[in-house]
């Protein structure tokens, strides 16, 4: 099953969902904001991502301006900071099986389709 963690707030978020719509697959929604995800579940979905934890971090977002731009965090700590602040995690982000991506461009989402 296909998820899209998505903020209904974000463009880039809702332009992942329309293209999920319109290739007509099935996929779940998962709204991280409303539902937060466990610290198991962030893991997973970073190493599905092939990325590190700060890399996942959305840095124009004001909570990581004011209280973690000047600092060198270890994965967990990111990880922590993003369990605690879930505004901080990059969006929309699709998995599929053992697969991830950021759909940023949206068109990203078709290559785990």
């Amino acid at each position: 099953m296909i998820t899209i963690l998505h903020n209904p707030r974000c463009s880039k978020s809702r332009a992942g969902v329309a293209l999920l719509e319109e290739k007509g697959v099935e996929f779940e929604i998962l709204k991280y904001l409303d539902d937060p995800l466990t610290p198991d579940e962030l893991e997973s979905i970073i190493e599905k991502l092939g990325i590190s934890a700060h890399d996942l971090i959305r840095k124009n977002e004001e909570v990581y301006k004011n209280e973690f731009a000047d600092k060198e965090l270890t994965d967990e700590e990111w990880v922590l900071a993003m369990l605690e602040h879930p505004r901080l995690i990059e969006r929309p982000i699709v998995v599929n099986g053992d697969k991830a991506v950021i759909g940023r461009p949206t068109e990203v989402i078709e290559t785990i389709l």
